[in-house]
């Protein structure tokens, strides 16, 4: 099941205090440069006296776009460990703001970079990872007496299968996200299961989200 890339799945605010310091570090999913600087106005706007609003961003299933600023903190010693954080999780399609309020005591070029560093580090143990994949997507339609013995049997077995949506009319439609190399043995499975007693649509391939476990 190859992955497309990893990213994060939604935003995240984090805080964390360094000799009197105050680091707090924003993320974002984002698709764009422009998702970049409108994330970012927004920040400098609501913390307007803050000391600094560091950054780095990653975009391109390749993360061939990769940008770091240290916004007035000496070169070298806030984006880029703020970008390395990212990398070294191999994130893309993702951006990190940390914004400082000086404390008064100075951290020195080390200091920083631990301390920028950390910001990020922090804020992404709070993050659901997602990794982006291609998928084939299969509409599965039973009755709502077979309901529960799908429901068992997605819980009780480790299936490649995500329930994307559910649909409740005469019966139950299931629109599943299943890997590419397990359809078949996937749909075998159900067929074997419900004694044949199922409908199953081949909806063609997308790319999902899906959170990592």
């Amino acid at each position: 099941m190859p992955i497309n890339y990893l990213s994060i799945q939604s935003p995240i605010i984090s805080e964390i205090d360094i000799k009197k310091s105050r680091f707090i570090t924003y993320l974002y999913p984002i698709e764009t440069e422009e998702d970049f600087q409108n994330h970012l106005a927004n920040i400098r706007k609501e913390h307007y006296k803050a000391t600094h609003h560091c950054q780095a961003f990653i975009l391109n299933d390749d993360s061939s776009i990769q940008r770091m600023s240290d916004d007035g903190e000496p070169s070298g010693t806030a984006g880029v460990p703020m970008l390395e954080v990212l990398k070294n999780n191999d994130l893309t399609y993702v951006m990190a703001v940390t914004v400082r309020y000086f404390g008064g005591t100075k951290l020195g070029a080390g200091g920083l970079i631990r301390a920028y560093s950390s910001a990020v580090s922090e804020a992404l143990k709070e993050a659901t990872i997602i990794k982006n994949i291609t998928q084939t997507m299969v509409d599965l339609i039973i009755d709502y007496s077979q309901n529960d013995t799908f429901t068992y049997l997605m819980g009780e077995t480790e299936l490649p299968i995500t329930i994307m949506d559910t649909q409740y009319t005469d019966k139950v439609t299931y629109q599943l996200a299943i890997d590419q190399d397990q359809v078949d043995d996937v749909y075998n499975r159900l067929v074997e299961r419900f004694n044949g007693q199922l409908e199953w649509n081949k909806l063609g391939e997308q790319t999902v989200d899906i959170p990592v476990k």
